[in-house]
Parts: structure tokens; sequence; C-alpha cells
């Protein structure tokens, strides 16, 4: 679904990326590790549109289209479906739950000027825009909750608040940076299983996470980096026995 093909980035004369190759699976959970400065918040930001790369190819393969993206704009990026959460979540803090889903749902009438005037032209949208939201908050275990302001939410909560706003806007490519970090171990699993069951229903999850030991059991394919590289690659019980990764990541 995602090809990327030998970015290189670099900050004045540190290079971040290195010559970086991946592809994400459609279908799949793919997951990537490594440790801290190892360059995968920077492959995100080149992605998703934040960084432009100095070298190198991002083709996004969508309904039989071949989109080249590097150096797309972030807007440009997400309304191609690919959507992305973030270490600390970027929710709107003064909105409700539901209004944080609602205002990322895409064609919505009432914004146009002209339509706007005129109540029959979306009024109907409305009323199935906000069933919509309450399924999916359904689906992230957040229903109860619909009614709470973002800021009161504990972090796990904002976390799945983040993943709902990403199936409200329609992503087709969900890219995830740290969706357990400080989450307690039990809130961990369930949202990885959250995840899990949204896969299920064909959505593609792009994964970065520190705690390996729980994400391992919810993923189908690993990439491990080091020093802007990509160092090891394959499945879970095959990456997590590879030397490097052992050196690098887990012993280091």
């Amino acid at each position: 679904m995602l090809e990327i093909r030998g970015i290189v980035k670099q900050f004045g004369a540190f290079r971040a990326l290195d010559g970086v190759d991946m592809n994400i699976e459609r279908g799949k959970v793919t997951l990537l590790i490594g440790p801290n400065g190892s360059g995968k918040t920077t492959l995100i930001n080149v992605v998703t549109g934040v960084y432009k790369p100095e070298a190198g190819r991002v083709v996004f393969h969508d309904d039989g289209r071949d989109v080249d993206i590097t150096g797309w704009p972030p807007h440009k990026v997400f309304a191609e479906g690919i959507v992305r959460t973030f270490q600390i979540p970027q929710v709107f803090q003064r909105m409700t739950v539901i209004e944080n889903l609602l205002v990322v749902a895409r064609g919505q009438v009432g914004e146009d000027v002209l339509k706007a005037v005129r109540e029959g032209a979306w009024i109907r949208q409305e009323r199935e825009l906000a069933e919509r939201a309450f399924k999916i908050l359904d689906m992230v275990g957040l229903g109860d909750v619909w009614d709470r302001y973002a800021y009161s939410l504990s972090a796990g909560q904002m976390k799945l608040l983040e993943l709902a706003r990403a199936l409200m806007a329609g992503a087709k490519l969900i890219i995830l940076d740290e969706p357990i970090a400080g989450i307690p171990i039990a809130q961990a699993h369930s949202i990885f299983q959250t995840i899990r069951d949204i896969n299920a229903k064909g959505v593609t999850f792009w994964v970065v996470e520190h705690r390996i030991d729980i994400a391992f059991k919810y993923v189908d394919y690993v990439y491990a980096m080091a020093s802007g590289r990509v160092i090891s690659q394959g499945p879970p019980d095959v990456v997590a026995k590879d030397p490097k990764v052992i050196e690098s990541y887990i012993g280091g």
C-alpha cells in the first residue's frame, strides 16, 4: 500500500535517514521499532509531509492508482487517506469527544457558504455523520464518554480518540506513533486488540512503538531501524532473534 524507496533526510551535516526502504502491506499491521534517535519519527514526518526528503520516493498505491506523494504537504497526504497520530495526542481539548470526530469529517455540506443557508441541504448529512461518529466511538470503546470534554479523558482514552478521528476522516492507512506510550499494561493490550479488530475491517496500520514485548503479539511484520537505516525486517519472532536488533535495540 505504501512504498518507501531510498529516503534520505539530513539536518545540516547530520543524516537522520540514510537510504530507507520499506513496504507497508495492505491489510496488515506493520510495526517499526528502534532505539531513540534511530529515525522512526523522522521517517513518519517525511511520509506525512512534515519534512521533505533530500532523496528517495514515497508512493501510495490505492484503488489501482500509483500516487507519488514525495514532498507533498500534510493536508494533501491526509486527503489521500493517510492519517497519523502523535506520541502526545493532538486532540481538540475544549471540544467534546463527539465534536472531535464531527469536525474532521470530509465533504461537509454545511461548510459551503451558499448551501449552509438552506437547512435541507445539510441537516440530513449532519444526522448521518453523528450516527457514524457514534458507531466509531463504540468501536474504540469511547461510546460512553461521547459528551465529555477531551481534556477530561485519560491518556489511553486520548490515544483512542485520535484513532477514532482517523477513522472518521476515512483513513485507508493509519500511522500510529507510540499508541501505548505511558499506558498501563492491561489498557495497552486493549488498545492493540482494538487496532487488530479495526484492521480486520480492512484498515491498514503502520505502528511505531517502543514497548515491543506487547506490540510483537499483535503485528504481522516488523521493521527495525538504527542510525537512520533499516537493520532487520520480517515476522516478529524472526526480528526478535536477530543479533543486530538485540545489540542495537533490545540490548541498548
